[in-house]
Parts: C-alpha cells; sequence; structure tokens
C-alpha cells in the first residue's frame, strides 16, 4: 500500500477491466470497467461500438432466467388444473357407473326373488 496526500491507495482497489470484441468487426478491446456503457470508436474500423456493462447484463440475464421460470410456473399449474379437470370428470363418470351397478345389483335380487317365489310353488 501507499500512501499519498493523506489518502491510502491500495492495489487491490484498481477496478476491473472489461474485454470485448467490436461488434462491427470483432476488433478485441481492453478498456477499465469505468467505460461500462460508453460508446467508443473502434480504433480498426472507425465505427462506434458500445462497452459491455457486465452488471446489467447479469442483472438482464437474471431477468429472462426469472420470466422463463414464471411462465413455466404459470404452465405447469395450467396443466395441473386441466389434469385436476379431468380427474374430477373421470371421478363423476365412475360414481355414476357404480351407482348403475348399484341399481343393476338390486334389479337381479328383486328378479332373483321373483323367480324363486314361482319356482317353490311348483316344485313341488
Amino acid at each position: 500500500m501507499q500512501q499519498t496526500g493523506g489518502s491510502i491507495l491500495s492495489s487491490q482497489q484498481a477496478s476491473s477491466d472489461i474485454i470485448f470484441a467490436c461488434m462491427h468487426c470483432s476488433a478485441s478491446f481492453v478498456v477499465d470497467a469505468a467505460a461500462a456503457g460508453l460508446t467508443l470508436d473502434c480504433q480498426k474500423c472507425s465505427k462506434p461500438t458500445i462497452v459491455p456493462n457486465p452488471a446489467l447484463e447479469a442483472a438482464a440475464g437474471n431477468s429472462i432466467k426469472i420470466s422463463e421460470l414464471q411462465h413455466q410456473l404459470k404452465e405447469n399449474e395450467s396443466q395441473r388444473t386441466e389434469i385436476t379437470g379431468y380427474i374430477n370428470q373421470l371421478s363423476i363418470q365412475l360414481h355414476r357407473w357404480q351407482l348403475r351397478l348399484q341399481t343393476l345389483k338390486e334389479r337381479q335380487q328383486k328378479l332373483q326373488t321373483e323367480l324363486d317365489a314361482i319356482r317353490v310353488p311348483g316344485a313341488k
């Protein structure tokens, strides 16, 4: 560490460099992080190129990921709702078939009782 004029400077305080390529000619550049977001003229092709801002790009990437995950959650919930509806419909249909089966069993018992009543006197 060096001390100059009452302030302490550290080699760790140096900001990171941004390495990027010109969007027109792909020439490589290394600039100080303080230049993030600025537009510079390319030394090779002389066209303006924007210095990327890693913090904004990361935030944008997170924002896109959050949006995609929220979309997947909505789609998942929609599919769950649809399947629950199918299960409810099939449960209702199953209940109707069970009632129909019960009615047929009761009818069978009634008819069997009538048949037995008719057969008993004639058997002797």
